[in-house]
């Protein structure tokens, strides 16, 4: 069985791609449902913990809402939360978990 990697890049491009509005909401879910799936799937390997943690919630959160519910106009706080510093973690997760939904 080969186990199949996500990294930071590929998911800050997925989720710039959607903020662009060059995938959909659906494809955006579409390809979580598909890639993302530990621990079969190794997140962020060579980041530190806390950028592995916030790339689980970023995917998880976004395999798991309805499309809906995905706010285009807050996109930006899932990729911030990807790239946040240790100091940050717990702030942009805050916003993304927050904001990045509507309720």
């Amino acid at each position: 069985m080969t186990i199949s990697q996500i990294n930071k890049v590929q998911l800050t491009d997925l989720l710039s791609s959607w903020k662009l509005g060059t995938i959909s909401a659906e494809e955006l879910q579409d390809w979580m449902v598909t890639h993302y799936d530990p621990p079969e799937v190794i997140i962020g390997k060579g980041e530190p913990e806390w950028t592995q943690e916030a790339m689980n919630i970023v995917m998880n959160e976004y395999e798991i809402a309805k499309t809906d519910k995905f706010r285009l106009d807050n996109a930006q706080y899932a990729i911030d939360f990807v790239n946040c510093s240790e100091a940050s973690f717990n702030q942009t997760k805050h916003l993304f978990i927050k904001d990045g939904f509507a309720d």
